[in-house]
Protein backbone atom coordinates (compact mmCIF):
# COMPACT_ATOMS: atom_id res chain seq x y z
CA UNK A 1 0.00 0.00 0.00
CA UNK A 2 1.26 3.60 -1.02
CA UNK A 3 1.88 6.27 1.66
CA UNK A 4 -1.14 8.23 -0.22
CA UNK A 5 -3.46 5.12 0.42
CA UNK A 6 -2.31 4.38 3.58
CA UNK A 7 -3.04 7.88 4.61
CA UNK A 8 -6.80 7.60 3.34
CA UNK A 9 -7.44 4.51 4.89
CA UNK A 10 -6.04 5.61 8.47
CA UNK A 11 -8.55 9.35 8.01
CA UNK A 12 -11.16 7.20 7.21
CA UNK A 13 -10.27 4.70 10.57
CA UNK A 14 -10.39 8.10 12.33
CA UNK A 15 -13.16 8.74 10.98
CA UNK A 16 -15.47 6.36 11.77
CA UNK A 17 -13.74 6.12 15.56
CA UNK A 18 -14.55 10.05 16.12
CA UNK A 19 -18.68 9.14 14.55
CA UNK A 20 -18.86 6.08 16.80
CA UNK A 21 -17.73 8.32 19.47
CA UNK A 22 -20.31 10.89 18.81
CA UNK A 23 -23.48 8.96 18.72
CA UNK A 24 -22.29 7.33 21.84
CA UNK A 25 -21.81 10.44 23.74
CA UNK A 26 -25.28 11.50 21.82
CA UNK A 27 -26.76 8.43 23.30
CA UNK A 28 -25.29 8.48 27.03
CA UNK A 29 -26.21 12.55 27.35
CA UNK A 30 -30.23 11.29 26.13
CA UNK A 31 -30.09 8.42 29.22
CA UNK A 32 -31.04 9.50 32.52
CA UNK A 33 -30.69 6.96 35.40
CA UNK A 34 -31.37 6.80 39.11
CA UNK A 35 -31.68 4.50 41.98
CA UNK A 36 -33.86 4.98 44.85
CA UNK A 37 -32.17 2.74 47.61
CA UNK A 38 -29.03 1.80 47.59
CA UNK A 39 -29.95 -1.97 49.29
CA UNK A 40 -32.35 -3.88 46.68
CA UNK A 41 -33.83 -0.67 44.42
CA UNK A 42 -32.23 -1.74 41.03
CA UNK A 43 -31.22 1.23 38.93
CA UNK A 44 -33.61 2.70 36.45
CA UNK A 45 -33.70 4.41 33.33
CA UNK A 46 -35.85 7.04 32.13
CA UNK A 47 -37.67 6.13 28.53
CA UNK A 48 -38.69 9.13 26.55
CA UNK A 49 -41.82 9.13 25.79
CA UNK A 50 -43.22 8.64 21.80
CA UNK A 51 -45.27 6.17 19.56
CA UNK A 52 -44.39 3.38 17.67
CA UNK A 53 -46.21 0.52 16.02
CA UNK A 54 -46.25 -2.94 17.83
CA UNK A 55 -46.32 -6.53 16.80
CA UNK A 56 -44.63 -8.47 14.44
CA UNK A 57 -44.85 -6.85 10.62
CA UNK A 58 -46.22 -9.32 7.86
CA UNK A 59 -43.59 -11.99 6.79
CA UNK A 60 -41.54 -11.69 10.12
CA UNK A 61 -42.65 -15.20 11.89
CA UNK A 62 -42.55 -17.06 8.31
CA UNK A 63 -39.10 -15.30 7.46
CA UNK A 64 -37.39 -16.43 10.82
CA UNK A 65 -39.01 -20.10 10.76
CA UNK A 66 -41.06 -19.24 14.00
CA UNK A 67 -43.34 -22.76 14.72
CA UNK A 68 -46.82 -22.42 13.26
CA UNK A 69 -48.30 -23.53 16.36
CA UNK A 70 -47.02 -20.36 18.00
CA UNK A 71 -47.36 -18.12 15.00
CA UNK A 72 -50.22 -15.20 15.17
CA UNK A 73 -50.01 -14.25 18.92
CA UNK A 74 -47.74 -11.07 18.14
CA UNK A 75 -50.38 -9.62 15.31
CA UNK A 76 -52.27 -7.16 14.15
CA UNK A 77 -49.53 -4.55 13.87
CA UNK A 78 -51.01 -1.55 15.67
CA UNK A 79 -50.07 2.04 16.84
CA UNK A 80 -49.13 2.53 20.43
CA UNK A 81 -48.62 6.54 21.78
CA UNK A 82 -47.05 5.67 25.60
CA UNK A 83 -49.25 8.13 27.39
CA UNK A 84 -47.52 7.63 30.75
CA UNK A 85 -43.50 8.68 30.81
CA UNK A 86 -42.17 5.91 32.99
CA UNK A 87 -38.80 4.00 34.04
CA UNK A 88 -37.21 0.41 33.57
CA UNK A 89 -34.78 -1.80 34.87
CA UNK A 90 -31.72 -1.14 33.16
CA UNK A 91 -31.14 -5.10 33.97
CA UNK A 92 -33.42 -7.66 35.18
CA UNK A 93 -33.82 -7.75 38.94
CA UNK A 94 -30.60 -9.79 40.05
CA UNK A 95 -30.25 -12.24 42.39
CA UNK A 96 -28.33 -9.92 44.86
CA UNK A 97 -31.38 -7.30 45.06
CA UNK A 98 -33.69 -10.31 45.03
CA UNK A 99 -32.23 -11.57 47.86
CA UNK A 100 -32.49 -8.04 49.92
CA UNK A 101 -35.95 -8.48 49.58
CA UNK A 102 -36.41 -12.25 50.36
CA UNK A 103 -34.20 -11.42 53.74
CA UNK A 104 -36.38 -8.09 54.71
CA UNK A 105 -39.88 -9.92 53.94
CA UNK A 106 -38.68 -12.80 55.41
CA UNK A 107 -40.05 -14.79 52.25
CA UNK A 108 -40.12 -18.12 52.31
CA UNK A 109 -38.23 -20.28 49.79
CA UNK A 110 -40.45 -21.89 47.12
CA UNK A 111 -39.37 -25.89 47.00
CA UNK A 112 -39.88 -26.68 43.00
CA UNK A 113 -38.47 -25.42 39.74
CA UNK A 114 -38.93 -26.23 36.27
CA UNK A 115 -35.15 -26.51 34.80
CA UNK A 116 -33.51 -28.06 31.38
CA UNK A 117 -32.50 -31.13 31.14
CA UNK A 118 -29.49 -32.47 29.04
CA UNK A 119 -32.28 -33.01 26.38
CA UNK A 120 -33.75 -29.22 26.21
CA UNK A 121 -36.89 -30.36 27.61
CA UNK A 122 -37.87 -29.06 30.99
CA UNK A 123 -38.11 -31.06 33.78
CA UNK A 124 -39.54 -30.28 37.52
CA UNK A 125 -36.78 -30.33 40.48
CA UNK A 126 -36.52 -28.95 43.98
CA UNK A 127 -34.79 -25.79 42.91
CA UNK A 128 -35.54 -21.82 43.69
CA UNK A 129 -33.95 -19.04 43.10
CA UNK A 130 -30.70 -19.03 44.95
CA UNK A 131 -30.38 -23.02 44.09
CA UNK A 132 -31.71 -23.31 40.40
CA UNK A 133 -29.39 -26.12 39.31
CA UNK A 134 -26.29 -24.30 37.46
CA UNK A 135 -23.89 -21.37 38.99
CA UNK A 136 -24.84 -18.23 39.03
CA UNK A 137 -23.54 -14.79 40.50
CA UNK A 138 -25.53 -12.23 42.63
CA UNK A 139 -25.06 -9.99 39.25
CA UNK A 140 -26.73 -12.34 37.16
CA UNK A 141 -30.58 -12.07 37.17
CA UNK A 142 -33.10 -14.31 39.50
CA UNK A 143 -34.82 -17.01 38.07
CA UNK A 144 -37.09 -19.39 39.53
CA UNK A 145 -39.88 -16.46 40.11
CA UNK A 146 -43.54 -16.60 39.40
CA UNK A 147 -45.30 -14.20 38.59
CA UNK A 148 -47.21 -13.56 42.21
CA UNK A 149 -43.17 -13.57 43.05
CA UNK A 150 -42.61 -10.60 41.36
CA UNK A 151 -45.78 -8.83 42.38
CA UNK A 152 -44.61 -9.17 45.75
CA UNK A 153 -40.99 -7.58 44.91
CA UNK A 154 -42.58 -4.48 43.00
CA UNK A 155 -44.95 -3.94 46.22
CA UNK A 156 -41.72 -4.58 48.87
CA UNK A 157 -40.23 -2.15 46.64
CA UNK A 158 -42.88 0.83 46.62
CA UNK A 159 -43.39 0.26 50.45
CA UNK A 160 -39.60 0.71 50.72
CA UNK A 161 -38.62 3.98 48.20
CA UNK A 162 -42.15 5.59 48.75
CA UNK A 163 -42.58 5.66 44.71
CA UNK A 164 -45.10 2.80 42.76
CA UNK A 165 -43.15 0.18 40.97
CA UNK A 166 -44.57 -2.31 38.88
CA UNK A 167 -44.12 -4.69 36.44
CA UNK A 168 -44.13 -3.20 32.64
CA UNK A 169 -46.69 -3.60 30.71
CA UNK A 170 -46.66 -5.24 27.51
CA UNK A 171 -46.57 -2.26 25.56
CA UNK A 172 -43.83 -0.82 27.45
CA UNK A 173 -41.45 -3.17 27.18
CA UNK A 174 -41.72 -3.78 23.72
CA UNK A 175 -41.16 0.13 23.50
CA UNK A 176 -38.15 -0.34 25.14
CA UNK A 177 -36.77 -3.16 23.61
CA UNK A 178 -37.32 -1.36 20.34
CA UNK A 179 -35.43 1.53 21.34
CA UNK A 180 -36.82 3.31 18.05
CA UNK A 181 -35.70 0.47 15.80
CA UNK A 182 -38.51 -1.54 13.48
CA UNK A 183 -36.30 -4.25 12.82
CA UNK A 184 -36.97 -7.81 14.29
CA UNK A 185 -33.58 -7.06 16.51
CA UNK A 186 -32.21 -3.82 17.55
CA UNK A 187 -28.89 -5.81 16.84
CA UNK A 188 -28.08 -7.73 14.04
CA UNK A 189 -29.82 -10.63 12.01
CA UNK A 190 -26.73 -12.54 11.13
CA UNK A 191 -26.41 -16.12 13.55
CA UNK A 192 -22.62 -15.77 13.91
CA UNK A 193 -23.27 -12.13 15.17
CA UNK A 194 -25.60 -13.32 17.81
CA UNK A 195 -22.65 -14.23 20.62
CA UNK A 196 -21.28 -10.32 20.45
CA UNK A 197 -25.10 -8.83 21.48
CA UNK A 198 -26.77 -11.08 23.61
CA UNK A 199 -27.25 -14.49 25.73
CA UNK A 200 -28.90 -17.16 23.61
CA UNK A 201 -28.75 -21.25 22.68
CA UNK A 202 -25.74 -21.05 21.27
CA UNK A 203 -22.54 -23.37 20.97
CA UNK A 204 -22.09 -23.04 24.91
CA UNK A 205 -25.75 -23.94 25.47
CA UNK A 206 -25.32 -26.87 23.26
CA UNK A 207 -22.86 -28.65 24.94
CA UNK A 208 -24.74 -28.89 27.78
CA UNK A 209 -27.76 -29.64 26.67
CA UNK A 210 -26.88 -31.61 23.57
CA UNK A 211 -30.49 -33.09 22.95
CA UNK A 212 -31.97 -29.43 22.20
CA UNK A 213 -31.43 -29.30 17.90
CA UNK A 214 -32.38 -26.03 17.51
CA UNK A 215 -29.66 -23.67 18.94
CA UNK A 216 -27.36 -21.35 17.28
CA UNK A 217 -24.59 -23.15 16.64
CA UNK A 218 -22.67 -20.34 14.26
CA UNK A 219 -21.13 -18.72 17.45
CA UNK A 220 -20.00 -18.74 21.37
CA UNK A 221 -21.48 -16.45 23.65
CA UNK A 222 -19.32 -17.36 26.47
CA UNK A 223 -22.01 -18.57 28.79
CA UNK A 224 -24.09 -22.25 28.67
CA UNK A 225 -26.84 -20.80 31.37
CA UNK A 226 -27.46 -17.39 33.07
CA UNK A 227 -24.98 -14.42 32.81
CA UNK A 228 -24.62 -11.77 34.67
CA UNK A 229 -26.36 -8.45 33.88
CA UNK A 230 -24.30 -5.74 32.07
CA UNK A 231 -22.50 -8.63 29.99
CA UNK A 232 -23.44 -7.82 26.44
CA UNK A 233 -24.06 -4.48 24.96
CA UNK A 234 -27.30 -2.47 25.58
CA UNK A 235 -29.79 -1.12 22.88
CA UNK A 236 -30.39 2.02 22.10
CA UNK A 237 -32.10 3.65 25.35
CA UNK A 238 -29.17 1.74 27.37
CA UNK A 239 -30.95 -1.09 28.77
CA UNK A 240 -29.30 -4.72 28.99
CA UNK A 241 -30.55 -8.09 28.33
CA UNK A 242 -33.46 -7.25 26.20
CA UNK A 243 -33.59 -9.84 24.00
CA UNK A 244 -31.25 -12.54 25.90
CA UNK A 245 -30.34 -14.42 28.85
CA UNK A 246 -34.20 -14.27 30.74
CA UNK A 247 -37.05 -13.97 29.68
CA UNK A 248 -39.18 -11.28 31.75
CA UNK A 249 -42.66 -10.69 33.54
CA UNK A 250 -45.40 -8.72 31.98
CA UNK A 251 -47.85 -6.94 34.03
CA UNK A 252 -50.70 -8.03 31.08
CA UNK A 253 -53.84 -10.39 31.48
CA UNK A 254 -53.04 -13.18 28.62
CA UNK A 255 -54.77 -12.55 25.17
CA UNK A 256 -54.63 -14.59 22.05
CA UNK A 257 -53.21 -11.59 19.81
CA UNK A 258 -53.78 -7.68 19.49
CA UNK A 259 -57.54 -7.50 18.92
CA UNK A 260 -58.81 -5.05 21.27
CA UNK A 261 -55.14 -4.06 22.65
CA UNK A 262 -54.54 -1.08 24.60
CA UNK A 263 -53.26 1.45 22.27
CA UNK A 264 -52.14 4.26 25.34
CA UNK A 265 -49.10 1.93 26.67
CA UNK A 266 -51.41 0.66 29.61
CA UNK A 267 -51.71 -2.79 30.73
CA UNK A 268 -54.22 -5.01 29.18
CA UNK A 269 -56.73 -5.49 32.32
CA UNK A 270 -58.99 -8.45 30.26
CA UNK A 271 -58.45 -11.53 29.10
CA UNK A 272 -57.25 -14.81 31.33
CA UNK A 273 -56.21 -12.42 34.25
CA UNK A 274 -55.00 -15.32 35.80
CA UNK A 275 -52.36 -15.75 33.16
CA UNK A 276 -49.72 -13.51 31.61
CA UNK A 277 -47.62 -12.40 28.87
CA UNK A 278 -43.97 -13.19 28.85
CA UNK A 279 -41.67 -10.93 26.66
CA UNK A 280 -37.95 -11.34 25.57
CA UNK A 281 -35.31 -13.84 24.63
CA UNK A 282 -33.32 -16.65 27.47
CA UNK A 283 -30.33 -18.20 27.62
CA UNK A 284 -32.10 -21.36 26.24
CA UNK A 285 -33.56 -19.46 23.10
CA UNK A 286 -33.26 -20.36 19.19
CA UNK A 287 -32.77 -17.34 17.35
CA UNK A 288 -36.33 -17.34 15.78
CA UNK A 289 -37.58 -16.19 19.27
CA UNK A 290 -35.41 -13.79 20.74
CA UNK A 291 -37.14 -10.75 18.67
CA UNK A 292 -38.42 -7.52 19.67
CA UNK A 293 -42.40 -8.63 18.79
CA UNK A 294 -42.08 -11.88 20.51
CA UNK A 295 -44.34 -13.19 22.87
CA UNK A 296 -45.14 -15.50 24.94
CA UNK A 297 -48.88 -15.93 26.25
CA UNK A 298 -50.25 -17.84 28.52
CA UNK A 299 -48.34 -18.17 31.63
CA UNK A 300 -49.89 -18.98 34.86
CA UNK A 301 -48.77 -16.35 37.65
CA UNK A 302 -47.83 -19.20 39.89
CA UNK A 303 -45.10 -20.67 36.76
CA UNK A 304 -41.95 -20.64 37.52
CA UNK A 305 -38.80 -22.21 35.68
CA UNK A 306 -35.28 -21.14 35.19
CA UNK A 307 -35.10 -18.87 31.80
CA UNK A 308 -38.00 -16.82 33.25
CA UNK A 309 -37.03 -13.66 35.78
CA UNK A 310 -38.81 -9.38 35.36
CA UNK A 311 -37.36 -6.21 35.43
CA UNK A 312 -39.48 -3.48 36.74
CA UNK A 313 -41.29 -0.58 35.76
CA UNK A 314 -42.55 3.22 37.47
CA UNK A 315 -44.58 5.89 35.90
CA UNK A 316 -42.58 9.17 36.65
Amino acid sequence: MNKKKARAVLACGLCALAFALRVMAQTSARVTSFRDCLNGCPEMVVVPQGRFTMGAPAGEEERENWPNERRGHAVPQHLVTIRDKFAIGKFDVTREEYAQFVAETHRPDPDSCLTLAASGDFISTNGNWHSPGFPQTGRDPVVCVTWDDAQAYVSWLSSKTGHVYRLPTEAEWEYAARAGTTTARYFSDDPAEFCRHTNVGDLDYFEQHPGDSGVNRACRDGYAFTSPVASFPPNQYALYDMLGNVMNWTEDCSNPNYSGAPTDGTAWQSGDCGRHVVRGGSWDMNLSGARSANRRIGAPASYRNTTLGFRVARTL
